[in-house]
C-alpha cells in the first residue's frame, strides 16, 4: 500500500554507510527529504545523488535532513560513497530485502529495487509531499528546494 500525504510516515531504523543506526522516529522535530533510488553505481542514479551532493544538500534549510535509502547493502553504499564524496546518510534497505521501500509504496517487485520515490516528512512524521517516479525517469532535484520552501 502507498504512502500518501497526510499519512504519518513509516517508522524505520536502517543503518547508513558507515554502519550506524537511523531511525525516523529519532530526527522529529526536523523535516526529511527522503529519496529512494533504485541502485548504487548505476548511471541515473549516480546523476541524482551527484546532484544531492552538490545542489541540495549545501542549501537545504538547518531543519531538513536528507537521507537516501536504497537496497544495496551498507558495503555497496560506503564505496559509492567514498568513490563519490557523498555524505549525506545513505541507508541500506537491504534485508529484510526491500522493507523499508515496501512500506513506503516504493518497492519494485519484478526488479527487486526501489523505484525513485521523494518523500518530504514534516517534524511530527507526517508526509507533505511525495513525487514517484519510475525507473528511467530521473527527477528533476532542483525543484525540492521549491517543496521544501513551500513546506517550511
Amino acid at each position: 500500500m502507498a504512502v500518501e500525504v497526510g499519512d504519518k510516515a513509516p517508522d524505520f531504523e536502517l543503518q547508513d554507510q558507515h554502519g550506524a543506526p537511523v531511525r525516523l522516529s529519532g530526527l522529529r522535530g526536523d523535516r526529511v527529504l527522503l529519496v529512494f533510488y533504485p541502485l548504487a553505481f548505476s548511471g541515473i542514479c549516480h546523476g541524482e545523488l551527484c546532484a544531492v551532493r552538490d545542489e541540495l544538500v549545501t542549501s537545504v534549510p538547518d531543519d531538513v535532513r536528507v537521507l537516501t535509502v536504497s537496497v544495496d547493502s551498507l558495503f555497496s553504499q560506503r564505496a559509492w560513497a567514498d568513490k563519490e564524496g557523498f555524505t549525506f546518510p545513505m541507508l541500506s534497505d537491504f534485508w529484510p530485502h526491500g522493507e523499508v521501500a515496501q512500506a513506503y509504496g516504493v518497492f519494485d517487485e519484478q526488479g527487486g529495487r526501489a523505484l525513485r520515490g521523494t518523500f518530504l516528512i514534516d517534524g511530527e512524521g507526517v508526509v507533505r509531499w511525495k513525487e514517484v517516479n519510475p525507473i528511467p525517469s530521473a527527477r528533476d532535484i532542483s525543484g525540492y528546494r521549491k517543496v521544501l520552501d513551500e513546506h517550511s
